[in-house]
């Protein structure tokens, strides 16, 4: 399966979930894993998919798997700081909300200003 293939199974796998159907979601999330386990989107629509239906252990373990790969990306800091939020840590949960306010600030410094 082609790396565009890949990315194609997770946009429906996306539409999916948005359209309520967790399940096949999931399923096509698995499937672009098992061609490539180090997709990041992948990981990432399964930690909501998890986190929307309220499994937290679930998508904790994805969320940690998809920060492996993108240590730097405020996305999934912003999504793990909400889990551990709801499964009552709070210091995870601020220290992932540090980091991705940290990665924002650093993002905005590196954006050019505007011109006068």
């Amino acid at each position: 399966m082609t790396s565009r293939e890949i990315q194609d199974l997770v946009e429906d796998a996306t539409f999916d979930f948005t359209m309520g159907d967790n399940e096949v979601a999931l399923s096509k999330l698995d499937e672009a894993l098992t061609h490539d386990p180090r997709c990041f989107e992948a990981w990432h629509a399964k930690t909501e998919i998890h986190f929307s239906m309220r499994e937290f252990d679930l998508a904790r373990d994805a969320g940690e798997k998809a920060l492996e790969i993108r240590p730097e990306d405020i996305h999934i800091h912003t999504s793990l700081s909400r889990i551990f939020m709801e499964k009552g840590d709070k210091a995870t949960a601020e220290k992932h909300g540090a980091q991705a306010r940290m990665l924002g600030w650093k993002d905005e410094l590196r954006e050019k200003p505007p011109e006068e």
